[in-house]
């Protein structure tokens, strides 16, 4: 790399760290989004299962979890993230912050890809005797899955973006590069090279999520 400071070494290295956060907080964060996302479906009034204080509580956690720019979130909860991760800087512990920020976005996300799916369908699967669990498995979720793909796809990149924003507190990846390097030493080659990773990386996201999201809803 021509006029910077950063080798290819430590810009491998730190798209690593990056794609090893989005991984991994992806991950643990779609889990526990699917199952908030489902949860507030089938409680809220007139769903499957209504229950009013359990969508209360649901609802109360997205809703101030989502209230919270993500830099004051990480902030915040540095000492749940010192116990789990057993430190507040690094890869690993920005894996916390960044599973707890996506979480209710993403299940947010599940919410209204579900309430995409006709009531019709909903009434007919109960109709027919449907269990709970056989709605949600054999109607709405087969129903869903297009929409569930472009809401992941979005959350990825938010994700990402996170990963990046990360670096200000020595989260590591791409965003610590940007930081440490293109603005703590003014190396304005690091800086261009990291956003136009970010941006090649986005576009290479939403691409594979749009053409996958397309081909489900024609099945």
């Amino acid at each position: 790399m021509i006029d910077t400071l950063i080798t290819p070494e430590l810009f491998a290295e730190a798209l690593a760290a990056t794609f090893y956060m989005l991984g991994v907080a992806l991950f643990l964060g779609s889990l526990l989004g699917m199952l908030i996302g489902i949860a507030v479906v089938v409680t809220r009034p007139g769903g499957i299962l209504p229950n009013r204080v359990v969508s209360f509580l649901l609802n109360g956690f997205v809703n101030i979890t989502r209230s919270l720019p993500f830099i004051i979130l990480l902030v915040a909860i540095l000492p749940f993230t010192r116990m789990i991760a057993g430190s507040s800087v690094g890869v690993n512990a920005a894996i916390v912050p960044l599973t707890i920020m996506i979480a209710p976005y993403i299940g947010r996300l599940v919410e209204n890809s579900l309430l995409e799916v006709p009531e019709g369908i909903v009434e007919a699967a109960k109709s027919m005797g449907a269990t709970p669990v056989q709605i949600f498995t054999r109607f709405l979720l087969p129903e869903a899955r297009g929409s569930l793909v472009l809401a992941l796809t979005t959350a990825t990149i938010g994700l990402l973006d996170a990963t990046a924003m990360a670096g200000t507190v020595g989260g590591g990846g791409i965003g610590d590069l940007a930081i440490s390097y293109g603005y703590q030493r003014f190396d304005g080659v690091a800086m261009l090279i990291t956003v136009i990773t970010l941006v090649v990386i986005v576009q290479l996201i939403q691409l594979f999520g749009t053409r996958l999201a397309r081909r489900l809803r024609r099945r």
